[in-house]
């Protein structure tokens, strides 16, 4: 049994079997898929899936939401961030059978749906907080989760909290600043 996050896939869930490589080496192969259910941006989803699948490669490729980036592909650069039941996650390291019965957020379901920006979505275009642009759904995400569990409450906590999401462009002073305008316009609404 593979226990992960405090969920369990059962080894049946997924069969294994002999297969002989091309130097004749038996090595081991998944021959199954697995049923995953969740919620992605509010909306019910039920997917087989290959359990070595990341969520990564599950919500771009087959769900069709590419706000989140493969940057560095290891859970070094946070380009692929997601919150996962209101939690930061790296995709990228997060296997899709991982999330069963989970709600997972992606920067497309940050807006309302009327499109009125998220509060943070807004700051960051108010405050120029991106270059390029490859670093900010994460970096959006990230911001929303530093605001969520009370980190956003100055520039150094903001740093700190935020530093598992790199900038090549080195727009840090301003991710900061749009970080604690969007924190303090969700104190306002408190």
């Amino acid at each position: 049994m593979i226990v992960e996050t405090g969920k369990e896939l059962a080894m049946d869930d997924a069969t294994f079997g002999e297969q002989s490589g091309p130097d004749g080496d038996a090595g081991l192969h998944w021959s199954s898929s697995v049923t995953v259910t969740m919620r992605v941006n509010g909306q019910p989803r039920v997917a087989m899936v290959n359990p070595r699948v990341t969520l990564l490669d599950w919500l771009r490729e087959d769900s069709g939401l590419s706000g989140a980036k493969k940057g560095c592909n290891e859970g070094a650069c946070g380009t692929c961030t997601v919150l996962v039941d209101g939690k930061r996650m790296n995709s990228c390291l997060t296997l899709v059978v991982q999330c069963d019965g989970c709600e997972v957020i992606t920067v497309e379901g940050l807006a309302a749906s009327d499109g009125t920006l998220h509060p943070v979505q807004q700051a960051f275009i108010e405050h120029d907080a991106f270059q390029c642009g490859y670093c900010t759904p994460g970096q959006i995400v990230s911001a929303v989760a530093c605001i969520a569990e009370g980190h956003a409450t100055d520039e150094a906590s903001v740093r700190e909290w935020m530093s598992g999401n790199l900038c090549r462009c080195s727009c840090y002073p301003q991710i900061v600043a749009a970080v604690l305008d969007a924190a303090g316009a969700a104190g306002d609404e408190r």
